[in-house]
């Protein structure tokens, strides 16, 4: 079995860039450092360190190494926090995440109602897009995040997800475009002439709307890419075109733009409260879970529809 104590330095070696600042940092000489980074490498079998580098470059052996090494840091110290909380030592921490429109929407309710509860629980948020929050949670280094769903899209790792809302994309056109003057609900085949204004190929928001166009039989013809809502609105109220986005992504609306709602064929995403399904389900987790539930529930009192 890997020694988890070199397994830190070596993971404390590769984020200082020497064997000099890591043994600094771990108040260890730095022989020392040389001789633990020497026996994981007997341990494995393989060099874990690229001698003579400055900085100090690892392996591809030791970049795996490294990789794995960050999740068992933190499920160690989670659970050292969740045996601190049972035994009464310290005090209740919660470490969220969430994307970007849910946190200035669906969070900030969810916050101030969780903190009147539990003032005495340490909060902490990383504001972070899908891609990148998913792997943190599945190392550990979250103990819940706001993430969202769709068909179109991959969410590897084991997770619990409690829906909290349907979130369907919305039609943003200019002021006085020609089909803010209709009152029923847009097709999405209507936009199928407009240039667009969406998010980058590679991204989240534009595989889903892609999706729906390509089902109405049509490819959306993109004039400008930004994957932020505040500039995708601020572009179609220049009158450069129109957006499908997320509802969420609209409820403050710029001015000079109009916001209308799709008809049954809309892109809809779930909004999900995730967490590692092995991860520590205490008070706080309990606690932000209900606390989101309430803030989803004033944002779209329709109940969510759980597709699994």
């Amino acid at each position: 079995m890997l020694d988890v104590r070199r397994m830190r330095v070596l993971s404390e070696v590769a984020a200082r860039g020497s064997f000099s600042a890591a043994a600094e940092a771990l108040s260890l000489t730095q022989s020392a450092v040389s001789q633990h980074v020497a026996a994981l490498e007997r341990e494995v079998g393989q060099a874990l360190v690229e001698r003579g580098t400055r900085p100090v470059e690892l392996t591809e052996a030791g970049h795996a190494l490294t990789r794995h090494a960050t999740g068992i840091f933190a499920r160690l110290d989670a659970a050292e926090q969740e045996l601190g909380e049972i035994a009464g030592r310290r005090r209740g921490r919660l470490r969220f995440g969430s994307f970007p429109t849910a946190l200035v929407t669906l969070a900030p309710p969810a916050f101030a109602h969780f903190r009147r509860r539990h003032p005495d629980v340490t909060l902490t948020v990383v504001d972070d897009h899908l891609q990148r929050l998913l792997p943190r949670l599945a190392r550990g280094e979250l103990d819940l995040a706001l993430i969202y769903r769709h068909e179109t899209l991959t969410t590897a790792g084991d997770f619990d997800c409690d829906v909290l809302l349907e979130d369907e994309f919305r039609v943003v056109l200019p002021a006085r475009h020609r089909l803010t003057r209709r009152t029923r609900p847009l097709e999405l085949a209507q936009l199928a002439t407009e240039p667009w204004i969406g998010g980058a190929p590679d991204s989240a928001w534009y595989r889903i709307a892609s999706h729906h166009c390509r089902a109405a039989g049509f490819t959306p013809e993109v004039a400008f890419t930004s994957d932020d809502y505040a500039a995708v609105q601020a572009l179609v109220a220049a009158g450069l075109g129109v957006a499908v986005i997320p509802g969420l992504a609209v409820t403050h609306p710029l001015p000079g733009v109009e916001v209308r709602a799709l008809a049954t064929n809309a892109p809809v995403r779930q909004i999900c409260a995730a967490r590692p399904r092995d991860g520590y389900r205490g008070p706080a987790v309990t606690a932000m879970l209900e606390s989101l539930s309430r803030a989803a529930q004033a944002l779209s009192p329709d109940p969510p529809i759980n597709r699994g």
